[in-house]
């Protein structure tokens, strides 16, 4: 018997990108900060309603790009990066505790390839004392050791992945998997013992579904799930 978590991603309420409610399937929730979707109301109101239900809290920021969703790369510096998620982790922290970080879309695929700009983020963890989610052999995972920070290795049950771990483009034909092919995926990546949390996207088409039948397989698998950082 293996255990891993199960990492939810609620918090936007953009018509085109409306997220599925939080419930209690997800262990783990990737807060959005208002910044890329969402409202400062939306994200307050997510977060409380985390900590109703018991579910742990992740900063998810994101690229200053309401239009794009955040999916459209800013090029920004590293410094700018830094400034950037230090203004939503911050905002989030001041409404609930924090477990780790993980950026959202562009700024997410980033910081997986540009080392640079994984420390600027690293920086910000720090100093609120969290980790840091991302794809192993990338280069978020590699910033949080450097920083000497907790590092959670996420693979994804609604996505394909591609043979190195990294996401196909969501444009591309078979990128976003049915319910039943995510289960059959979260249950391996669980089992492969290379990740320590399976991500669901809240704004996939039919997220609730999917998550519902995820955690079921991941049950009937004789697989544990927890929160990644307990307090």
């Amino acid at each position: 018997m293996r255990s891993s978590s199960f990492t939810a991603t609620p918090g936007t309420d953009d018509p085109a990108h409306r997220s599925a409610p939080l419930n209690l399937n997800s262990d783990s929730a990737n807060v959005a900060c208002g910044v890329h979707a969402g409202s400062a109301s939306i994200t307050i109101a997510t977060a409380r309603r985390c900590v109703e239900l018991g579910v742990e809290l992740g900063a998810h920021p994101g690229y200053d790009d309401r239009g794009g969703f955040g999916r459209v790369e800013r090029s920004l510096n590293a410094r700018e990066i830094e400034d950037l998620i230090a203004f939503q982790v911050a905002a989030l922290a001041a409404v609930a505790p924090l477990a780790y970080i993980k950026p959202h879309g562009a700024l997410y695929h980033r910081c997986q390839r540009d080392p640079e700009a994984a420390d600027a983020l690293a920086r910000v963890a720090k100093k609120h004392g969290v980790g840091l989610m991302g794809q192993p052999g990338f280069e978020i995972v590699a910033a949080a050791a450097r920083a000497g920070l907790p590092a959670y290795r996420e693979g994804f049950a609604d996505r394909l992945m591609l043979p190195d771990g990294s996401l196909a483009p969501r444009d591309q034909a078979g990128a976003v998997l049915n319910p039943r092919v995510a289960a059959e995926q979260a249950v391996a990546l669980a089992r492969s013992g290379r990740y320590d949390t399976v991500c669901v996207h809240g704004d996939t088409k039919g997220a609730g579904q999917i998550a519902t039948v995820v955690r079921v397989a991941l049950r009937e698998a004789g697989i544990e799930t927890a929160p990644l950082a307990p307090r």
